[in-house]
């Protein structure tokens, strides 16, 4: 993992306490306590980087303080011991405390995209959403190849319901990375809350092909993870197109909707490739009635 993409995961760090999170957090520790890091090179410092970001996940502080100590000795004043400074700081001391450090880095040096990111999660975080807004598209303004950037402008968008400036900052992230399936993911899901169901079908499809019928990857093959959440949607937008017609001619975007024909199709693949998945996970029947499946699944998802 070179400077550039370390960076980017930090600046997109959230705290989030999961399994995955977890089982890194005590593989990472053995690691540790044997001092293994240290043999393995720039692998080794990487792996460190996420045992640190697994230990504030599991407030484990000692655990990070002392990896932070370890990453501070190799790479003194290096950007990523800045981020992950911050980062702490964000756990453990009030939100101004974090967003003072991060305008004393900014005053230095306002050519740190990473540092104004977190900066604008900080706010966001304070219910600032506008002054958050404001930071990332100042941000954007001078870095405008940021995907991230957009990405997280969109969010922070459609965190208040913004979901018409979400589409567009999406829009850049799309130009910037035609090729990133997630970004297609997240514009399907976004264009779905704004309540353009055949521009989100649209998107979710684009999704699904990208990830889904790679070279080498079976047709009949278990859909998971960003393949999975792509054809969840195709779902969703299939059964409300069908149960609410309403929706094939209200598109803001002007997307036509697939033929009548089309729709049923996508319909019953959406539903095998869903089932497949349920079947895969749950290893039981799934329930018959479409609200039951879909609530189902939503806990595999996610």
């Amino acid at each position: 993992m070179d400077l550039t993409t370390s960076l980017q995961k930090l600046a997109s760090y959230r705290p989030q306490q999961t399994k995955k999170s977890r089982e890194t957090f005590e593989k990472g520790v053995v690691l540790l306590r044997t001092d293994a890091f240290a043999k393995q090179g720039e692998a080794g410092w990487d792996a460190l980087e996420r045992l640190t970001l697994a230990a504030f996940d599991q407030t484990e502080l000692k655990v990070a303080d002392q990896c932070l100590q370890r990453i501070s000795n190799k790479f003194p004043q290096s950007p990523r011991v800045d981020l992950l400074q911050g980062i702490r700081m964000e756990v453990t001391e009030p939100p101004e405390v974090a967003l003072k450090y991060y305008d004393e880095l900014l005053q230095e040096d306002s050519t740190r995209a990473a540092i104004w990111r977190r900066k604008a999660y900080v706010l966001r975080r304070m219910g600032k959403i506008d002054r958050a807004v404001e930071e990332l598209s100042a941000m954007l303004d001078t870095f405008y190849t940021d995907v991230e950037g957009w990405l997280e402008l969109a969010d922070t968008y459609a965190s208040c319901q913004q979901y018409t400036y979400a589409l567009q900052s999406l829009s850049h992230a799309l130009l910037l990375s035609p090729q990133n399936p997630f970004c297609f993911l997240q514009f399907a899901e976004t264009a779905y809350l704004a309540g353009d169901i055949t521009l989100s079908l649209k998107m979710f499809l684009v999704a699904v092909d990208m990830t889904d019928d790679e070279e080498g990857v079976p047709q009949d093959s278990i859909p998971v993870s960003l393949t999975l959440r792509a054809w969840y949607g195709v779902k969703l937008c299939t059964h409300r197109l069908i149960t609410e017609p309403r929706h094939s001619s209200s598109s803001a975007s002007q997307t036509p909707a697939p033929t009548t024909a089309k729709l049923a199709n996508l319909d019953e693949l959406s539903t095998e490739r869903l089932r497949t998945a349920y079947l895969n996970v749950k290893g039981a029947s799934p329930p018959n009635d479409h609200t039951s499946f879909m609530s189902t699944l939503a806990t595999v998802i996610h």
